[in-house]
Formats: C-alpha cells, sequence, structure tokens
C-alpha cells in the first residue's frame, strides 16, 4: 500500500508538471481523479475476496442452487467503475438464475453500487435529474446519465411507496406495533395540491381552467407534528423536529388509511389530545370522521378568514369603506368564535337575487364548520388554529420538487418522488437504507 501511494505522488508530481496545474482547485480535482483511480483498483481487488460462499443454497422452491458459469459484470461505485467477477449459478428444480456475489454485496439487477445508488435517491429526491446528474459529477466525480439517476430515484422511492404500503396494511391486521409515543398534542394537519401530469393521466378528469380540461392530479398530503409546550403568551409552540408526512395521489377512502396508520406510527393510541386541522375541503372532514372520529376539529383560521373577505366583497363590491368596516366587525366575530352572531348580522341585511345567492353560498360554508371554528375556546385550550404546517408541506415537500416549469409527471413516477421525498423530509431515508440492506 505505502509503495502504490508513492506511486500516486510522483504521479501527480510529473502530471502538475506537465499540465501546468498551479491553483488550489485545480490541484485538488487532479489529486481526487487519481485518487478515485487508485481507490477503485484497490475496490476491484478487494471484491474478489466475496465469493458468495455464506449464502444459503436453497432456493426459495425447495431446490438447491448449483454453480454453472463465471461471468463479469462492470459496477459504477462511488471511487469510479470496476470490474466483478461473479460466479453464476442456477437452480437444479426450476431453474432461477442468480449471481452470488451480486447478491451478497447489494448490486443484484443494477450496475451501481449502494453509495452511488444512496447519491441518485438523495439528489434525485431534491432536485431535478439533470441538476442531480451534475451535482453528482461535480461533488463526487461520479459519471452518470440524467436518465439512470431518474429510474434510481423512482425506483427507489417505489420500494419506498411499497414498505409504506405494507405498513398500512399491518396496522390495520394488528401485526404493526406501536412506536412507543405518547405525545401530550398530536396534530394531524390535511391539505391537497395539484400535480402537473402527462394528457394520458387526465382522461376523462374535469379541470378547473376555461377549457374545462384537466392538467394536474391532486397529491393529499398529512403532516403530523407534536406539541407539549405553549409559550409565555400562551400560545402553542410545536415541538422541534416533529414533524412528518406521508403523502400520495390516490383517493380519500385510501388515503385514510394511510394517513391514519402514520398517526398510530406517531402515537395515536396513546396521545392525549388529538387535533385535525384542514381548509373547508369535505374530503378533510369526511376523512377525520372516518378514521379520527374522537380528534377536535379545527378550520385552518386564515381559509376562514379569506372567505370573510370574499363575502366583504360580495356584500359592498362598490363601497370600500363599507366593505373594510364589515369585513373588520366580522373578523372580530371570526376571531372569537361567534359564528352565529356573524350569521345573524350578515342575514338581517335582507338582501334579493343574485347577492343574496351569492352570500348565500359564502354564509354555507360557515355554517358547515360552525363547531370547527370555536377559536376562542381553540386558542382558551392551547391550541394552534392554523394549517401553515401542511400547507408550508405542499410547498416544501411536493411544489418545490414536483411542479417546476415544463414538468409533466405519470402518476407512478409522481408517487415514487412523493414516496422518496416524505420519507428524506421525515428524517427516516438512513432508518429505510439500512432495513433494505438487513432485508
Amino acid at each position: 500500500m505505502r509503495e502504490e501511494v508513492r506511486r500516486l505522488v510522483w504521479t501527480v508530481l510529473r502530471g502538475l508538471k506537465r499540465e501546468g496545474c498551479v491553483d488550489l482547485e485545480a490541484l485538488e480535482f487532479y489529486i481526487r481523479e487519481r485518487m478515485h483511480r487508485c481507490g477503485a483498483a484497490i475496490l476491484e481487488r478487494l471484491l474478489t475476496l466475496e465469493d458468495g460462499s455464506a449464502l444459503e443454497k436453497r432456493c426459495g422452491c425447495g431446490g438447491t442452487f448449483r454453480r454453472h458459469r463465471k461471468r463479469n459484470k462492470r459496477v459504477v461505485t462511488v471511487l469510479g467503475e470496476v470490474r466483478l467477477e461473479r460466479n453464476i449459478e442456477r437452480c437444479e428444480n426450476c431453474g432461477q438464475w442468480r449471481a452470488l456475489e451480486d447478491v451478497a454485496l447489494d448490486v443484484e439487477n443494477t450496475a451501481f453500487s449502494p453509495g452511488v445508488r444512496r447519491m441518485m435517491a438523495r439528489t434525485g429526491a431534491e432536485v431535478p435529474f439533470e441538476e442531480a446528474r451534475r451535482l453528482i459529477w461535480e461533488l463526487a466525480g461520479v459519471r452518470i446519465t440524467n436518465k439512470e439517476v431518474e429510474r434510481k430515484a423512482e425506483d427507489i422511492g417505489e420500494d419506498i411507496a411499497y414498505k409504506e404500503d405494507q405498513s398500512v396494511r399491518a396496522v390495520f391486521e394488528d401485526r404493526e406495533e406501536e412506536s412507543g409515543e405518547a405525545p401530550e398534542t398530536l396534530y394531524i394537519a390535511v391539505d391537497g395540491t395539484g400535480v402537473p401530469v402527462l394528457k394520458k393521466e387526465t382522461e376523462g378528469r374535469i379541470g378547473k381552467g376555461e377549457d374545462g380540461l384537466s392538467r394536474t392530479r391532486e397529491v393529499k398530503l398529512g403532516a403530523l407534528f407534536t406539541q407539549t409546550t405553549v409559550n409565555s403568551k400562551g400560545e402553542p409552540v410545536r415541538d422541534p423536529d416533529s414533524t412528518t408526512y406521508t403523502g400520495r395521489i390516490e383517493t380519500t377512502d385510501d388515503f385514510g388509511p394511510r394517513l391514519y396508520a402514520e398517526a398510530w406510527r406517531r402515537g395515536l393510541p396513546n396521545a392525549g389530545t388529538v387535533v385535525v386541522l384542514g381548509d373547508g375541503a369535505r374530503w378533510i372532514w369526511n376523512l377525520a370522521g372516518d378514521h379520527f372520529p374522537s380528534a377536535i376539529q379545527i378550520v385552518d383560521f386564515y381559509h376562514a378568514k379569506e372567505h370573510l373577505c370574499q363575502l366583504a366583497g360580495i356584500l359592498f363590491p362598490h363601497d370600500e369603506d363599507a366593505k373594510t368596516k364589515w369585513r373588520k366587525e366580522l373578523a372580530d366575530d371570526l376571531w372569537e368564535g361567534r359564528i352565529d352572531t356573524m350569521l345573524l348580522k350578515v342575514r338581517a341585511l335582507n338582501l334579493k337575487g343574485e347577492k343574496k345567492r351569492e352570500t348565500d353560498r359564502q354564509l354555507e360554508y360557515f355554517e358547515k364548520n360552525a363547531p370547527r371554528m370555536r377559536y376562542r375556546d381553540f386558542r382558551n385550550m392551547g391550541l394552534f388554529i392554523g394549517s401553515g404546517v401542511v400547507e408550508a408541506g405542499c410547498k416544501h415537500v411536493i411544489a418545490k420538487r414536483l411542479k417546476q416549469s415544463g414538468m409533466r409527471w405519470t402518476v407512478k413516477g409522481a408517487n415514487s418522488i412523493i414516496a422518496l421525498r416524505c420519507c428524506t423530509t421525515s428524517r427516516r431515508f438512513e432508518d429505510y437504507w439500512e432495513q433494505r440492506r438487513a432485508a
């Protein structure tokens, strides 16, 4: 080893003299390139020590694997490309093939090492695939293509989603153990946001645009966090690093069990108080009623205030002073949770025609959600009355990665990246990676 290092130093010195590399940055990259070459050579030699002899010789069908032939393959590692010599085996019963070294080294059905696949997943979860490819090359010196990053990031995201589905089933089959958490207050904040998809993914769906065509599919996102204290003003304080996410493009009937399973993992059975936060969307409250019937339901105060502003605009479209006066007065009622008082004030105006119909539509929102708008009571209980955490999640977890200019996704591809981003943002990726290797 010492002799190899000495030869490397002399190679670098000769290269510097020949190429005239004098600035530090050039020197860093020059040495890194040659160190990677040296490391790849060492790694290639070390890989010959793994022959897979410790693996089980029995096949799943009950037959026995027998050695058939040797075959080489190239594997891209964090040190560069290496040659892997493999022993190919075949089951004498069912005819299934396997490469011993591939299984032992975790490179079965792939030409990328675990370290490179981790890079592809982490960067592909954060930035567009082309940018991920550039980052991996510039920061790690590993050369791969955009498509390879896309495929591996989506493959890993799909595996995360598959394991999440298994966990959901385990919760409902009483096979999933409780997490051990016992939160004083557990919040389940829910929202939806559209993701641009390919045209084939929206066939038969009605959109919100003027042409009536749909160009997006809704991602349902849940953000779960805990609270154990309030500040000196009596305002709730979210526990640091307590937020986890789960999301998917799917129906409410499918998302409900997913959200419940995540709440179960977050200590739902042991929680002192459970709160469901959301805007006025009917599907959120139907889901809450089905899966969290004993939870306190709270409509996001700021969504409610937006409806109130729209209401004031309908009542006084041409009188700014009156609009401002009513908006302030109704906002005071809303803040104190006096929804009945607010409704009586508006109905006392005895509106007619189209203005009355538009006003009634707005008032219906407040009537249906009145029990969820007892904001004074909720504040006195030291609870959050805003769903800002999940709205921020829609922007940070979903929009930041999946709603950039020019992007169009398949539902399958989007769901893979959503699962991957929820996993990384929830600080669970390292646990997943270790469990995946152990399996």
